[in-house]
């Protein structure tokens, strides 16, 4: 097998059909496939071959998709990098997994040329114009090298910010098999146009949008950068029917003056973080609009579990494990606890990644006896559905007692001054831990007064003593909050402590 099959099967029934919008410009199936057959002709004649780790650091553009299926065709491994990553992050990288060549958008070509410097790698600059001149002028490679199905096709690198990167192997058969399965999930057609908003770099917008899109033979209109009112008019004039995103996607849509009408929607999908249980209400109420929540996790191609429409989805839920995928939580030995109590999700399918990049010791410690231990605490109720409580290292324990970040976040969320919110533990001489929150509002309100409203509602041991504001929050280029990255003035807004 080669993911490239899947752009070829549909090029060949889809002839003359869109696959990938940016404005203006266009690129229909059979142009994209002979395109990345053109660019798979340049690799060879740099001497690129099968298993060779080319990277690519490119914005949401369709020579994306041109570079990304030419390297796959030849059997080559896609390295996709943050196109927003300094000098020193592209020379980890780049060394870490030996890539003989870095392709990058003609606009970074500095910081590339410096972050490649003294690995071996070369660079190659995508000029749009001229690349596609280049392109006129090559041969296509017509054969696309077969692969075995764990052979590896893409290595995506973890956000950890400390410590050696670590390269997370996905198999030509994970890939296969995770956008097969979330075409069939959301129903995808020809007849569909996907909001590509999220980073084509990133796991979320590669498997779902890109290859899931390509599987199903719909159309993917580019937005390189998130705007809420950029999205709008995207959505309107490309009559947008799936909207995939992250939550504060969600939330900066439901602030927009300008949102009033989105029922060209049919289906929206949220994943990447926890969306708060008020925005997805809100969705459903102002616009009559259902929101899918997900999960997963790059190391599982991402989608691992998903809600489902009618009697399958539980607000607040992750939902079940998508077809052919098991979840479980288990305790810190590995046995799997009652229904209703926290433990830590792991994962076992073909989603599940083959390993770390030459990193046999983290690989060993993430899969145990076939499953993928995730990290993230949850628990499963009576039906089969999972909810994610919160990270374990995030994870609060104040005076003994463990305070879930998540759970005070939610609350905080249902205050209509509140925008966003981020929960985390400071240090406490006494209580080893106490409960501090960064918000960022919508509307003025008291520190006091939230910490009244939060206080009123759960357990008095779990209200946050600390509550900063702040203009924004930290976010990674998928919208997740960076919680190692908020700054936590503590100053008057916090009361005295007193030991409850």
């Amino acid at each position: 097998m080669n993911l490239a099959d899947r752009l070829h099967a549909a090029a060949e029934r889809l002839t003359g059909r869109a696959v990938i919008t940016l404005d203006e410009a266009e690129i229909t199936y059979d142009g994209l496939e002979l395109m990345s057959a053109r660019v798979a002709s340049l690799l060879l004649l740099r001497g690129i071959g099968v298993g060779d780790r080319v990277a690519v650091m490119l914005p949401n553009v369709p020579e994306f998709a041109v570079v990304y299926y030419g390297i796959l065709r030849i059997g080559a491994v896609v390295v996709p990098l943050d196109p927003l990553l300094k000098r020193r992050e592209i020379a980890a990288y780049v060394g870490d997994c030996g890539a003989r060549l870095l392709i990058a958008w003609h606009a970074l070509a500095e910081t590339a040329e410096a972050g490649t410097s003294g690995t071996g790698a070369d660079c190659f600059f995508v000029v749009p114009e001229e690349f596609r001149r280049l392109l006129r002028g090559v041969e296509s490679e017509h054969e696309i090298v077969q692969r075995a199905g764990d052979d590896t096709a893409v290595i995506h690198y973890t956000s950890g910010t400390t410590g050696r990167p670590k390269g997370i192997e996905l198999t030509h058969a994970n890939l296969v098999s995770n956008a097969t399965t979330v075409a069939r999930m959301h129903a995808l057609g020809v007849d569909d146009v996907v909001l590509g908003a999220l980073p084509l770099y990133h796991a979320f917008g590669q498997t779902c949008s890109l290859n899931a899109t390509v599987h199903a033979g719909a159309r993917l209109t580019l937005l390189p950068r998130f705007e809420p009112g950029r999205a709008l008019e995207v959505i309107r004039r490309d009559g947008v029917t799936v909207f995939q995103g992250v939550p504060t996607m969600y939330i900066a849509l439901l602030d927009h003056l300008g949102v009033s009408d989105l029922s060209l929607l049919r289906l929206c999908v949220s994943g990447g973080a926890a969306l708060p249980l008020d925005v997805l209400r809100a969705y459903e109420t102002r616009f009559d609009c259902l929101i899918m929540e997900g999960y997963g996790l790059s190391e599982t191609s991402p989608s691992a579990a998903t809600n489902r429409a009618g009697h399958g989805r539980r607000p607040g839920s992750i939902g079940w494990p998508i077809k052919d995928v098991e979840m479980r939580v288990v305790d810190e030995f590995g046995r799997e606890v009652p229904c209703g109590h926290v433990g830590e999700i792991v994962i076992r399918g073909p989603n599940v990644m083959k390993g770390y990049w030459n990193n046999p010791a983290a690989t060993a410690e993430a899969i145990r006896d076939g499953w993928f231990h995730t990290g993230d605490l949850g628990r499963v109720d009576d039906d089969g559905f999972f909810f994610v409580v919160g990270r374990r290292r995030d994870v609060i324990i104040r005076g003994g007692r463990t305070v879930y970040p998540r759970e005070v976040e939610e609350v905080l969320h249902e205050h209509p001054a509140v925008r966003h919110a981020a929960v985390v533990g400071v240090p406490h001489p006494e209580l080893g831990e106490e409960v501090a929150a960064v918000v960022v509002l919508r509307a003025p309100v008291e520190a006091d007064d939230l910490r009244a409203f939060v206080r009123e509602r759960m357990a008095a041991y779990k209200y946050p003593r600390h509550i900063s504001f702040a203009d924004e929050l930290p976010l990674s280029p998928t919208g997740k909050i960076l919680k190692h990255a908020i700054a936590l003035p503590l100053d008057a807004t916090a009361p005295p402590t007193r030991r409850r």
